[in-house]
């Protein structure tokens, strides 16, 4: 059994998310920012730059408001991130509104509605096979 190659990048990626989180929850005192889910990040192959994918299930402009309050707030984030990452360099963060949550959302709604015409057409075929036997 040969051993899954893991990227170095994906490791630290997955470990930024989890710190991030725990910074964003405990340490932040931004009320704007309370309200604000990690979901995501992705990090360069040289570890330099880290996107951090947000959402909140607040309106847009509360929405607008968190990021603007982790755009104030990330120099913070980021010294905390080198405090608790033994890293070489710190990433520099970039903090990007998460939009696989309402397009999953989307998606999902469009494969129920494609299933309830699917069984609809299926229901007339069953009952005329049932009346002729």
């Amino acid at each position: 059994m040969a051993k899954t190659a893991y990227k170095r990048a994906t490791r630290v990626a997955d470990q930024i998310r989890i710190e991030v989180a725990d910074i964003i929850m405990r340490k932040t005192k931004d009320p704007r920012v309370a309200s604000v889910t990690v979901t995501d990040v992705k990090i360069t192959n040289d570890l330099r730059l880290a996107r951090v994918f947000v959402t909140t299930m607040l309106d847009a402009a509360h929405e607008r408001e968190a990021l603007i309050g982790l755009d104030k707030a990330k120099g913070f984030i980021r010294s905390e991130l080198g405090h608790r990452l033994n890293l070489r360099y710190t990433p520099e963060i970039v903090f990007q509104k998460d939009v696989s949550g309402p397009r999953g959302d989307r998606l999902l709604s469009i494969l129920d509605h494609l299933d309830e015409e699917r069984r609809k057409e299926s229901k007339p075929d069953e009952t005329a096979a049932q009346a002729n036997e």
